[in-house]
């Protein structure tokens, strides 16, 4: 894989954690965070989907290599939704 086709699957995962953060309400950290988030996403939401033997309806192929955007979307929402409630403080009452 060349630089330019990494630094596109970068972006996208970039977007997909993003989104991923967006639909669970809780933001990690900036763009970079965002990234990782992607990925790690996309590989827990690969992982959920093979799993549940759901298929993969929207994959992204840059030079050789997948992306499975809607997995890694889903993923990340749940990435972020879990580490949203472990990381929220408590107030005491």
């Amino acid at each position: 894989m060349s630089l330019i086709g990494l630094i596109i699957l970068l972006v996208i995962a970039a977007i997909a954690g993003s989104v991923g953060q967006a639909l669970a309400g809780y933001s990690v950290g900036g763009c970079l965070i965002s990234m990782v988030v992607g990925y790690i996403g996309a590989f827990l939401g690969l992982w959920l989907s093979r799993q549940l033997g759901l298929p993969e309806p929207l994959p992204i192929h840059i030079q050789g290599e997948t992306f499975p955007l809607l997995w890694s979307i889903v993923g990340s929402a749940l990435l972020s939704l879990v580490l949203g409630l472990i990381s929220r403080r408590r107030r005491l009452i």
